[in-house]
């Protein structure tokens, strides 16, 4: 399985998916970030593989670095940047009720997709 998809930040790949979880690979260009952006029905752990992330949790900015670990719990507001000028990757696992993308409630995007 390896679903494909694009996006204006970069790209993210499902890897695996079941009855309440799924596994993607996202990448993120250098400089690009997600939107800042909450989950009603999911909590989110994020595992980063390459580069260096930028991660916002509910208004608290932290760096992250390979190896590291951080988890999103359901409701948390969240975004991820690229600081850098290599890639950014990382691994999701998305456990919940509810995993379809429009689960997101974006507060502030880049590219003009909130409300």
């Amino acid at each position: 399985m390896n679903e494909e998809n694009i996006r204006p930040w970069g790209r993210y790949d499902v890897l695996d998916k079941g009855d309440k979880y799924q596994v993607k690979r996202i990448a993120v260009e250098s400089l690009q970030r997600l939107s800042y952006q909450s989950h009603k029905q999911r909590s989110e752990y994020w595992v980063v593989v390459s580069g260096t992330a930028e991660i916002t949790l509910d208004e608290k900015v932290d760096d992250y670095n390979v190896g590291d670990t951080i988890i999103i719990p359901t409701g948390v507001k969240h975004r991820v940047k690229n600081p850098g000028t290599d890639k950014l990757v990382f691994i999701e696992v998305q456990l919940g009720d509810y995993l379809g993308e429009d689960d997101i409630e974006r507060f502030d995007d880049d590219y003009g997709r909130t409300g």
